[in-house]
């Protein structure tokens, strides 16, 4: 088995990181694999299953770096727009990197959880993501959230439904809502806000993702893309976080 762990020396090569200052939640809008597999000439396709490497390759990274909470953005609600034989490949791409890499995943101490409405997904998937949380539900090193069929706005009216529903069944009354309260009813409940926000891909906008949970994220931007990313790119993002003044509305 690969050992994802090495010194400190070894994965700071690049960059002098603050190891007390890293990112509890880094949150990555996985975009770019069109655009790289156009540049490869090759089908979109091509550019997924590169990404799905990436992926790979960043979670060990996060890992080592100490990162407690990794969140990929891996299928919006607006996706399901795109043409069927793309969503298809999305799909078994899902199943199969959960298959593949869950028992690694599983050793080295990587907790997967799910954002979003999963009941859409082909039965399939749903089935490997139940294995994968569940097998993985006891782990502590990292904690992976997949935004699979998610898209904010529709988090935020989920939340609002599901509030006015337990209002209407007594369970709470109009003066217990409060940010604490709505945060309950957000699929990230008991998942801290992400502190650095990535996209690859040139795009400088969020596309739907974690729009009440960014109130007060970094933002990091990059033109690489997604299947270019490597792990000293995460360092770069990382290092560059390190050298904000994150104040939260106040005065130091």
């Amino acid at each position: 088995m690969l050992n994802i762990f090495k010194s400190k020396k070894e994965f700071n090569q690049d960059f002098d990181l603050d190891m007390n200052n890293i990112p509890n939640h880094i949150a990555i809008i996985m975009d770019g694999n069109g655009r790289w597999a156009k540049e490869q000439n090759l089908p979109r396709s091509m550019g997924h299953r590169a990404g799905v490497e990436t992926i790979r390759r960043i979670l060990k990274e996060a890992t080592r770096l100490g990162v407690k909470n990794l969140t990929l953005y891996a299928f919006s609600t607006e996706n399901w727009a795109r043409p069927k034989d793309e969503v298809g490949t999305l799909m078994k791409l899902l199943v199969t990197y959960l298959k593949k890499e869950l028992k690694e995943c599983h050793e080295n101490g990587v907790r997967m959880n799910v954002l979003g409405d999963t009941s859409k997904l082909p039965k399939e998937c749903q089935n490997a993501l139940e294995e994968a949380l569940e097998t993985t539900r006891n782990n502590t090193k990292i904690n992976l959230n997949f935004a699979l069929n998610y898209g904010g706005r529709n988090e935020i009216v989920r939340a609002i439904k599901l509030i006015n529903s337990d209002i209407k069944n007594g369970k709470l009354n109009e003066e217990d809502i409060n940010e604490a309260l709505v945060e309950k009813y957000l699929y990230t409940k008991g998942i801290p806000d992400p502190d650095l926000i990535i996209r690859p891909s040139g795009e400088q906008r969020l596309s739907n993702f974690l729009l009440w949970q960014c109130a007060y994220s970094e933002f990091w931007y990059s033109d690489i893309n997604w299947p270019d990313f490597k792990e000293k790119d995460l360092r770069k993002a990382i290092a560059d976080y390190q050298n904000r003044d994150r104040r939260f509305g106040k005065v130091k």
